[in-house]
């Protein structure tokens, strides 16, 4: 999809489809030229609500309000609406900004536009694709404010990267797990890290084995795919701050021994959320050439069954040396985390140390499908993930740990317990887990962001299709843009 921004007023510029967003249901602003027929229709403007003309070439959407939170998943709506329709080749749209001078929304929309035409058909004999190849985008605007052709076009370049490798992060989750294994992402990486000039180490087993990650190596002991640890770099000239990104890359977790259900093994290929989305966070980064160093950490291990697979009652000792009691096996991305953690810390002494995973059922329970959890011991650091999260459009809770939690993780046998011994606060007590493995000097500098919720929803919702979401890219992308332009050391 190609963006053209142009000062031609609207009704200069040449297209298939022009693109009207309804702002909070004003149906009598002058932009919207076809009233009676959209009443006919019975079209009201409400927010992601589609109505297509097709004899006036004209495609309505209603969005709340003129924030890019709205103007998002109106225009994803749109283009959405378009898929399988080849006529629609050239769309022409107007600008909608809030302010003078505010390029937010412009981002928005393109983010919108990317987003809304992502299709997974990589599986279907008969592909339906989005058919629109070019947006012009008018710097005519809903509301008489000026914006430059210059804040403009760097709105739209950085919507497109981000929600580009936000679909690229879809790709990954999408894919089968008999098509995509940890060797997988170690040759996508290897691929990325050579387009984009990142650094690329890969641990294979030996490696593992040396660097005494013997929890990550337990988990994928069973399956025929050997474990991989990923650590991409992008490291430019003195850069502002460092940020390590971490990310649990199950491939396919079938709960090992501790044997998940049938229907909760559906949709466990999307258990390489995490480490998808932490590729697609580098490769955002790089793209937009922001001025901080980030390095990405990538735990990929596929959890199966067989007669080497570890077991209840096993007893490991993770990289830093603390022992675990494994009461369930099915609780394995913590112990993948456990060692990739340590690992990261050992590597790079980062400004912050961020991990992303598909963690826990007790996530989704707990704030639903659609939101994340943010775990930590800082809570300015949470507060500064919620906040960049809310600006890119995605949802983000704050889950506070608590002693008596954490007093649920004694083992009578080992150092800790890979789980709890109550049902409840799963969520919480995972994240606990996890900060057992952080040493003093990252504790104040580390947040968990437990995505299980959005990470993989089987309906559409807002900006998202059903399936893969990319969640975690636009938020990271967006808090690593605000560290970028900080100037505190």
């Amino acid at each position: 999809m190609n963006f053209n921004i142009t000062n031609s007023p609207l009704n200069e510029i040449k297209a298939d489809l022009e693109l009207v967003i309804v702002i909070d249901k004003n149906l009598k602003h002058p932009t919207v030229k076809d009233r009676k027929l959209l009443k006919k229709a019975n079209f009201s403007g409400a927010q992601n609500e589609v109505c297509h003309l097709v004899e006036k070439n004209r495609l309505y959407v209603g969005a709340d309000n003129l924030k890019g939170a709205a103007i998002r998943p109106a225009v994803a709506s749109a283009i959405r609406s378009l898929i399988g329709k080849k006529s629609y080749k050239h769309i022409k749209v107007a600008t909608y900004v809030s302010h003078p001078r505010c390029s937010a929304s412009i981002r928005a929309m393109a983010e919108g536009f990317v987003l809304g035409a992502y299709t997974f058909t990589e599986y279907k004999s008969q592909k339906s694709k989005c058919p629109v190849k070019t947006v012009e985008i008018s710097l005519e605007g809903y509301e008489p404010h000026e914006i430059s052709m210059e804040t403009a076009a760097r709105a739209v370049h950085n919507g497109e990267i981000v929600a580009s490798a936000t679909n690229y992060t879809r790709n990954i989750v999408n894919t089968p797990p008999d098509d995509f294994y940890p060797e997988s992402m170690e040759k996508k990486a290897k691929k990325l890290a050579k387009e984009l000039g990142l650094g690329c180490k890969v641990l294979d087993i030996k490696a593992l084995e040396k660097e005494k990650m013997n929890a990550l190596l337990a988990v994928g002991r069973a399956s025929r795919h050997e474990p991989k640890v990923i650590h991409l770099s992008y490291k430019p000239k003195n850069p502002k701050k460092v940020i390590s990104l971490v990310g649990k890359g199950l491939t396919y977790d079938s709960g090992g021994l501790s044997l998940k259900p049938g229907d909760y093994m559906v949709t466990m290929k999307a258990d390489k959320s995490g480490a998808s989305a932490v590729i697609g966070m580098m490769k955002a980064i790089a793209e937009l050439g922001l001025d901080i160093e980030v390095h990405g950490f990538l735990g990929m291990v596929e959890n199966m069954i067989g007669g080497d697979a570890y077991k209840p009652d096993d007893v490991l000792k993770a990289k830093n040396g603390k022992t675990i009691e494994v009461r369930n096996t099915d609780a394995e991305g913590r112990l993948v985390l456990a060692d990739v953690l340590c690992y990261a810390q050992q590597e790079v002494k980062a400004d912050y140390l961020f991990d992303f995973a598909t963690l826990t059922g007790a996530c989704v329970v707990g704030v639903g499908h659609y939101t994340s959890g943010v775990m930590g011991h800082c809570e300015e650091l949470k507060n500064m993930v919620r906040q960049q999260a809310k600006i890119a459009g995605e949802m983000v809770t704050p889950l506070d740990f608590n002693d008596y939690l954490k007093k649920t993780l004694k083992s009578d046998i080992a150092d800790i317990c890979n789980i709890s011994n109550t049902r409840y606060g799963g969520a919480i007590t995972a994240g606990l887990f996890l900060s057992e493995f952080i040493d003093e000097d990252h504790k104040e500098k580390w947040a968990h962001v437990d995505i299980a919720g959005p990470a993989f929803v089987e309906h559409v919702w807002g900006e998202n299709p059903s399936g893969a979401s990319g969640a975690g890219v636009r938020m990271m992308v967006r808090l690593m843009e605000s560290l970028s332009r900080d100037n505190t050391h």
